[in-house]
């Protein structure tokens, strides 16, 4: 038996504060369209919590707000979700403040969960060498594409998002002679910030040879603003579509598809440049990261591999007994 699907009944005024809350969103911080799909959603959870205990938005109290959030980890929502929930409470009620329709913000004061801190999952640099050799196996337009796209990926830090969503016009393109070379990459990331990312020799090379075959994937359109377009949805690969890509790489890799996603490359990215040597500051740069602190998870990351390293490699480390033996009398 199917189970009807469950209507979200919402007050008609808090839907119009919403909107004008998410409208400042677009129009003012610049958010992508995914991240207000985001923010709508959650909202409209709380809207119908407010709905079903007669209470409106512009009315709410700290306490009742508590007690919304309290539900949430009673019903097996997890701490990080929950956290990201009242950041957005908390954005859209400071909006309610500063635009007059309340005379207090009552979730200013309301602590975030704790959230057990999670160093990032990263891939060892054989496993990304094993990535790389199973993509250059195939030379197909399929092929180069995901080929430029792993590259990109690993070889400039780029959030899945970034790579996926790169306009043509991104490509700092220098026309040499004989080839075209791609020195840098123009990243606009979040907050609508860009930075310029550079290539290395590899990736400048995936990257010439896929826009020598892009054209195949224009379908029945002549052009497209995007790097890695396709036919439907938004009109480039969508994050789902890679990460599927890469899952099927990693079985032709002999790697487990379950030991990373495509976001694990941007951390592999940024921990194996700080094993080599790179300053903090730099890779702060690289990745788009507003705060230092952001990018500091990586050398906590980097300490613990190292440390792992040694234990296993370290003769001193083994579990062996070294001491010479003892001559009989």
């Amino acid at each position: 038996m199917v189970r009807p699907v469950a209507i979200v009944k919402t007050n008609k005024e808090d839907e119009k504060l919403v909107e004008q809350f998410l409208e400042m969103m677009v129009a003012e911080r610049v958010v992508s369209p995914d991240t207000v799909a985001a923010y709508k959603r959650d909202l409209n959870g709380f809207l119908g919590y407010c709905h079903e205990n007669a209470e409106t938005i512009d009315k709410i109290s700290t306490r009742r707000i508590e007690d919304f959030l309290s539900s949430l980890s009673q019903s097996g929502i997890s701490a990080p979700t929950i956290a990201r929930k009242l950041s957005v409470l908390r954005q859209i009620f400071a909006f309610l403040y500063s635009e007059k329709h309340r005379a207090d913000d009552p979730a200013v004061t309301i602590d975030s969960p704790k959230i057990p801190k999670r160093l990032p999952a990263v891939l060892a640099q054989q496993d990304i060498l094993l990535l790389l050799e199973a993509a250059r196996q195939d030379n197909s337009a399929k092929g180069l594409r995901l080929q430029a796209m792993l590259e990109l990926m690993y070889g400039a830090g780029l959030r899945v998002s970034e790579l996926v969503s790169l306009k043509l016009s991104a490509l700092q393109i220098r026309e040499g002679k004989t080839s075209v070379a791609v020195d840098f990459v123009i990243v606009r990331g979040k907050g609508n910030k860009e930075r310029m990312v550079p290539l290395h020799d590899k990736a400048r090379i995936a990257l010439s040879r896929y826009l020598d075959v892009r054209n195949e994937f224009l379908g029945s359109q002549k052009t497209s603003l995007w790097l890695f377009p396709y036919h439907r949805a938004v009109g480039y690969i969508t994050r789902q579509q890679f990460g599927v890509m890469l899952k099927e790489l990693a079985v032709k890799a002999n790697i487990d598809p379950q030991k990373f996603s495509p976001h694990t490359l941007r951390h592999s990215f940024a921990t194996h440049l700080l094993e080599g040597g790179a300053d903090l500051r730099v890779i702060q740069e690289l990745l788009g990261h507003s705060d230092i602190s952001t990018t500091q998870i990586y050398t906590h990351v980097a300490g613990s591999r190292l440390n792992k390293l040694v234990a296993e490699h370290h003769p001193l480390s083994r579990e062996k007994n070294t001491q010479p033996k003892k001559k009989s009398s």
